[in-house]
């Protein structure tokens, strides 16, 4: 008789904002459920958004709730099992409080291309891959999606 072992699904951090939304990161995750099981947890930092002068917390925090929320709804339709957080405006310090909650295999850093991407001009994805150097960082390029 076989011996059957169940495998834990991998855990893979999501980090985005303005690009939750988007195809290209759409591609990813569907890409690393077809590579076996996985499930995702969506981190949107509620950063303050470029387009307005001022603002206030709760502002940036409903519109990263709004981009979470959908965006988990597109992963879920692709029939991927994701939960979602609204983390600190500091990308860095969100990743750290969701991984002192739940450890996790992988982190997905969604950005916008590079003329447009503040997370990009503070090298983001460096400082991840320094900070947590024990998981794989991967970083897509996304386009904004329309409000």
């Amino acid at each position: 008789m076989a011996e059957v072992i169940a495998m834990d699904p991998r855990r893979i951090l999501v980090v985005a904002n303005q690009t939750a939304c988007g195809d290209e990161l759409l591609e990813v995750v569907k890409g690393r459920m077809e590579a076996g099981a996985c499930r995702f947890t969506l981190l949107v930092p509620a950063t303050p958004p470029n387009e307005h002068l001022t603002y206030t917390e709760g502002d940036a925090h409903a519109i990263a709730r709004r981009r979470m929320d959908e965006a988990l709804a597109r992963f879920r339709a692709a029939g991927a099992e994701a939960d979602g957080v609204v983390g600190d405006p500091n990308p860095v310090r969100a990743i750290d409080d969701v991984l002192i909650d739940q450890p996790h295999d992988e982190i997905i850093l969604s950005t916008l291309p590079a003329k447009m991407s503040r997370w990009l001009k503070l090298d983001l994805p460096h400082r991840v891959e320094q900070r947590f150097d024990e998981l794989p960082v991967t970083t897509v390029i996304s386009q904004r999606q329309p409000a």
